[in-house]
């Protein structure tokens, strides 16, 4: 229950108008915003499983980044180029290879050697670390509710890990090494990206400079993506098509969307609905159906992500009257 403060009963002021609604779109435009973002990650692994065995690692971020950079700049140009500014450059540079280079090809190349789940479980300790580093470097604090759901979250995905993907008893050195890698750099590129948006970068040319960085930084892979367009049949090559325009272009852009108007936090814990939404995905479109402790995994991301996205009042006690 709520106290009622003076200026909850105010009236909006002379000439102000009623600013309502504006928030209560804004916060509907977020949260449409990240459920695109979290689906179209989430078919992300759809399109890596029917693409990967005809696409080495590079040559498949290759090709989807190089459809992505040119449906991102499709968007850029209808919502307008606004370039930031040129001290800001060369740290946009560094961040576009770093998401779209450096972490594609770590991923990619783990999930050539470690089963599914055990990759999904190393590269989700990334929000747990952008929850930490954000409240350290900046200063977004540690909210309750993101100290107790993200926790709670990644439990899910632990559940999900175990009981998905052959277990062959042999745990591969580099491809642990590898998604850790692609966790890190998840978690400093989401970090550095909250910094650009902060200092004034557009959303979305800042999406669209850090995806053609990115593509120039695998241009070495051309000729591996030329023999694998060769040899690869056309759904799988569809298949990365599909990842260049949807969980790339437009999932970013949507992350982009939601990372500007929320903390780097915040954000990055609703990525923890992503597994819970992959294996309904893989039962659906795969034929793939979850074990039980799978469900009860997606259910528990659920509910960790529901937590972290709570907004807790602390009470506020009148001072007693003397009378």
């Amino acid at each position: 229950m709520t106290e009622t403060t003076p200026e909850r009963m105010r009236g909006p002021a002379q000439g102000e108008g009623t600013t309502t609604p504006a928030p209560r779109r804004n916060g509907a435009l977020v949260l449409t915003a990240a459920v695109v973002t979290v689906v179209l990650w989430a078919s992300a692994f759809i399109g890596i499983r029917g693409a990967g065995p005809h696409f080495d690692p590079g040559a498949l971020a290759l090709l989807r980044m190089a459809v992505g950079t040119v449906a991102l700049t499709v968007i850029a140009l209808r919502r307008g180029i606004r370039l930031p500014s040129r001290r800001l450059w060369l740290l946009v540079a560094v961040w576009g290879v770093g998401w779209f280079c450096v972490y594609n090809l770590a991923l990619n190349a783990a999930e050539h050697t470690l089963d599914a789940g055990t990759a999904a479980m190393v590269v989700n300790l990334a929000p747990l670390m952008v929850v930490v580093f954000s409240g350290l470097f900046l200063r977004e604090g540690f909210p309750k509710p993101l100290l107790i759901g993200a926790p709670i979250a990644f439990a899910g995905v632990v559940l999900i890990g175990l009981n998905s993907g052959a277990k062959s008893g042999v745990l591969d050195i580099a491809g642990l090494l590898l998604a850790l890698l692609a966790a890190v750099m998840y978690a400093g590129c989401t970090l550095v990206q909250k910094h650009l948006l902060s200092a004034g970068a557009d959303a979305t040319t800042l999406t669209w400079l850090g995806a053609a960085a990115g593509t120039i930084a695998l241009l070495p892979w051309t000729g591996s993506l030329v023999g694998a367009l060769h040899t690869a049949p056309i759904d799988a090559t569809l298949w990365v098509v599909y990842l260049g325009i949807f969980p790339t272009a437009i999932a970013f852009t949507t992350w982009a969307y939601v990372l500007q108007r929320s903390t780097a936090g915040q954000t990055s814990a609703t990525t923890y609905v992503v597994p819970a939404i992959a294996i309904l995905l893989s039962w659906l479109i795969l034929g793939e159906v979850p074990t039980p402790l799978m469900f009860v995994g997606g259910a528990l991301c659920l509910l960790g992500v529901l937590v972290t996205r709570l907004r807790w009042r602390r009470s506020v006690r009148e001072p007693r009257s003397t009378r």
